[in-house]
């Protein structure tokens, strides 16, 4: 069975305690992040507002530490295909012919020519 929900304003005192203390690590395991401030009507608006800013704060570096880890894994991404291009053999050289064909013709009919000559 699961444990009853805390009451709204003894969950609020307690983060307000919490944060007063600079306690933020106990803040979050006390749910600050889940917390709804507008459901505690009773507290007074600097105490409210002290919650939500908090919270707010808290969600804005949580999504600020996403972001920063989706561009390290975007840039480790970057990097190793940058290094997997460089790291490719480059095109053999044989592949294609030192000459075009027309000049390898043209070549190969004037060495004929030579060595009719020196016989």
């Amino acid at each position: 069975m699961a444990a009853p929900a805390p009451d709204p304003i003894e969950q609020a005192l307690q983060l307000l305690r919490l944060l007063e203390a600079d306690d933020l690590d106990a803040a979050i395991e006390a749910g600050l992040a889940r917390f709804d401030a507008t459901v505690v009507p009773g507290l007074p608006p600097a105490a409210l507002a002290r919650l939500r800013a908090a919270r707010e704060r808290l969600l804005a570096a949580w999504a600020a530490r996403d972001r920063h880890r989706a561009r390290n894994a975007r840039l480790a991404r970057r990097a190793e295909a940058r290094e997997a291009r460089r790291a490719r053999p480059a095109p053999a050289a044989a592949a294609r012919p030192a000459l075009p064909p027309a000049a390898a013709a043209a070549l190969a009919r004037a060495r004929a020519r030579a060595g009719r000559e020196r016989e």
